[in-house]
């Protein structure tokens, strides 16, 4: 589709930049709250100090990809001591993430970019994200010198939080109590959270990864309090779409994890902050040749262009695998069916508060 528009939030100059507040699915488990703050949020890099406006802050540090519940509740603690004692509080983050650097032939898995997570930080009340760069030098520093050298040298912590099983340094060989232990000797304090616990035990990106995998979107968005986005910018395809009358807002995957293939009912989030329902192929469109893997969203009654936007799509309720017609009538024919059905589930839809 070559829709063009824009989803909730402010307008985000970049692909992944500013990301608007998410929609709750029913039943989920309510996202830990943490303090409001309104300020703007600094994204900054390791390859120099911090500015010294952010020095002596709390550093929240991990992966946080997917920024799910047990992620907010290590981002939460750092921004309550924060707000507690007037410190800044940054968030800091690896990229690319170390399975990347020490897997690289590992199939994609990431579920937010490092924007998407800029804009999760920033709603947490973050006042700065601090991007690790996971390079060959990074992954040689001892966990003694990753203290003293980055954290307290570059990034100027005066107190970090982390989550109990978070490790660090080459080999790995930093954990909690390493942190705490060489942080006291240089005045640095460490404060470790442990897992947050449902039925199904702590709650972990693998767990979101594999609720996708397994085509239940609505288990990854009650684990990750928000359904899963997928943002890229939509590109210009082979226009079969609207040949017969279902234009599609085609986006690359890129390094995002593959979520089972099939149709999808979604929402797509637009840059001017409105929200389409919608159906999508998610998939290699095994009807076409050649194959070519992409996120094909139809947005319903929705005509404008969207080509070069940056836009979301939210994967709200899997409704059934991909298959090859025999032309296409009948393709059709299955889509008024797939899109008839995406709109009543999608009217049932209620977000939670």
């Amino acid at each position: 589709m070559r829709p063009k528009g824009a989803g909730r939030g402010s307008p985000s100059s970049r692909c992944g930049g500013a990301d608007p507040p998410a929609p709750v699915m029913p039943g989920r488990i309510a996202p830990i709250p943490v303090p409001s703050y309104s300020a703007p949020m600094e994204r900054l890099t390791c390859d120099r100090p911090v500015p010294d406006h952010l020095r002596g802050g709390v550093v929240a540090l991990g992966n946080f990809d997917g920024f799910h519940r047990g992620h907010q509740a290590v981002v939460g603690a750092a921004v309550a001591h924060g707000r507690a004692t007037g410190r800044p509080v940054m968030v800091a983050s690896f990229d690319p993430h170390p399975v990347r650097y020490f897997r690289p032939d590992t199939p994609p898995f990431r579920l937010t970019s490092l924007d998407q997570r800029a804009a999760l930080f920033a709603e947490a009340g973050a006042d700065a994200m601090l991007v690790f760069n996971f390079n060959r030098t990074l992954a040689s520093v001892p966990a003694a010198d990753f203290i003293t050298d980055w954290l307290i040298g570059r990034a100027g912590a005066a107190h970090v939080v982390t989550g109990e099983d978070f490790t660090f340094g080459k080999g790995r060989s930093g954990n909690v109590a390493v942190l705490t232990e060489i942080g006291a000797a240089h005045g640095l304090t460490a404060q470790a959270v442990g897992p947050v616990r449902d039925e199904g035990g702590p709650i972990s990106s693998s767990r979101i990864r594999q609720a996708l995998i397994d085509g239940d979107p609505r288990e990854a968005a009650r684990l990750l309090t928000r359904p899963f986005r997928i943002q890229g910018t939509v590109q210009h395809g082979d226009k079969l779409g609207r040949t017969i009358g279902f234009p599609t807002a085609n986006i690359a995957m890129d390094r995002y994890l593959r979520p089972r293939y099939g149709i999808y009912a979604v929402r797509g989030l637009l840059p001017d902050g409105r929200v389409l329902d919608g159906a999508a192929n998610l998939g290699i469109r095994p009807t076409f040749d050649p194959p070519k893997e992409l996120l094909e969203a139809h947005f319903f009654d929705f005509a404008e262009s969207l080509y070069d936007q940056c836009i979301e799509v939210e994967l709200i309720a899997w409704l059934r695998s991909e298959a090859k017609f025999d032309g296409l009538d009948a393709l059709s024919a299955q889509i008024d069916r797939d899109c008839a059905e995406a709109k009543r589930i999608l009217a049932a839809y209620r977000p939670v508060a």
